[in-house]
């Protein structure tokens, strides 16, 4: 019986996917429920499992674009499975040919010429002019020679020729890097966005790390106590005193939300991906600690889901793991804001009129000027600075122990 498998439907909106990588060849047998390709959709990537064992039929070539329904691949279940690879005959050696001498034709005598590379009179004069070297030049005239023309069409160098490889490669962009090439676009040129900057001292985060972290991922299996949750519960806490942060536009309507589902961008091995944390006003630190991991290995091993990323009302993202310093974070559509967190360098501060030395981070909160205003955007930014410098009292109520569930 030959089964024909067809493109599952990845989410409600996907009409199409991309066929990333055979993870099998043609002609090979696949068992049942084993994962034979990886498909793009422009949310995920996805694995496409077997739904029968036997001999498979690729249908589709890497790179193809195909329809959600068409058959990517055909399998044969009333094959057998092989039991081993299939012995190969030895070739047969042919017995030695007589070797025939020919004797090579003799070359007509040729006209002595210039050698390659070496310009006619007038080439070598335009050259001079251009201070071109002969050396650098492919001549297009008899024997190679370096012709008037050559010269003439010749562009000096913008660099000295070093003779180190200049290749070039051509790579087509997967479905979901285009869609989030789309979606990046969309944002600039259909939002007001602008972006407002706040610097945050890190020091007592930095204690209450020190203090509790060791202690923390012991009692929690090994979730480790790090920036994301404080960050997760600055932001939480600020959208409740600014809603206009959590809302979005919808035509001539402003949709506002009373929840909190925060979009925490991670990297994986495709690209960007926005895993949603639902409801993180409602979690503890070691709740959003152990959901961030969750969806960030999802996300590393390929697992991550349309439903994991779809929704979310507001987004933050963490550049300062790559070592950015200061950067202006683009709105994740349809959200109106985006938090940009940044690389924590020591540097010299004003405090109580004494110069000292304090672990510092720039922070940056990009905005749609259309539903948000200057006073809620800065309002809520000082929010989030104010709750990361004084975390005892505004995340943990003065009781660490208790918020950090110890």
């Amino acid at each position: 019986m030959i089964l024909e498998m067809k493109v599952p439907s990845p989410g409600e909106s996907i009409k199409e996917v991309e066929i990333a990588t055979w993870l099998v060849k043609d002609g090979d047998y696949v068992e049942k429920d084993q994962a034979i390709a990886e498909v793009d959709s422009d949310k995920a990537t996805l694995e496409l499992p077997a739904e029968a064992s036997g001999i498979i039929t690729l249908k589709a070539e890497e790179g193809d674009a195909v329809a959600v329904g068409a058959i990517v691949c055909l399998i044969d279940t009333a094959a057998a499975k092989p039991s081993g690879a299939t012995p190969v005959a030895a070739p047969v050696a042919e017995a030695p040919k007589a070797e025939v001498k020919v004797e090579a034709p003799k070359a007509a005598p040729v006209a002595p010429t210039y050698a390659a590379g070496t310009p006619s009179p007038a080439a070598r004069k335009i050259l001079d002019e251009k201070n071109i070297a002969p050396e650098t030049i492919v001549g297009t005239g008899k024997a190679g020679r370096i012709t008037k023309e050559d010269a003439v069409n010749a562009v000096p160098s913008m660099g000295t020729p070093t003779g180190g490889s200049r290749g070039v490669e051509r790579t087509k962009l997967s479905m979901l890097r285009r869609k989030v090439s789309e979606r990046l676009v969309a944002a600039k040129n259909e939002t007001a966005m602008l972006t407002t900057f706040n610097e945050v001292n890190m020091t007592p985060i930095n204690n209450l790390r020190n203090e509790y972290k060791d202690a923390f991922k012991a009692k929690h299996g090994g979730v480790s106590l790090g920036y994301m949750s404080f960050f997760t519960k600055a932001v939480t806490r600020a959208l409740q005193l600014y809603p206009d942060v959590n809302s979005m536009m919808d035509g001539d309507y402003k949709v506002a939300y009373d929840f909190c589902d925060i979009s925490i961008a991670v990297s994986g091995p495709k690209g960007l991906m926005v895993p949603v944390v639902r409801n993180a006003e409602n979690l503890t630190f070691r709740g959003v600690e152990a959901e961030i991991k969750r969806l960030a290995l999802r996300a590393r091993d390929g697992q991550i889901t349309v439903d994991d990323m779809t929704g979310g009302t507001f987004t933050i993202t963490n550049g300062g793991v790559f070592g950015s310093m200061l950067s202006t974070p683009i709105i994740n559509p349809p959200q109106s804001g985006i938090l940009g967190m940044h690389n924590i360098i020591e540097r010299p501060i004003a405090v109580n009129g004494k110069v000292e030395i304090h672990p510092m981070m720039y922070v940056a909160l990009s905005y749609d000027h259309r539903i948000i205003d200057g006073r809620e955007s800065v309002g809520f930014l000082v929010a989030v600075k104010e709750a990361l410098e004084n975390p005892v009292e505004l995340l943990c109520d003065n009781n660490p122990k208790k918020a950090f569930e110890l």
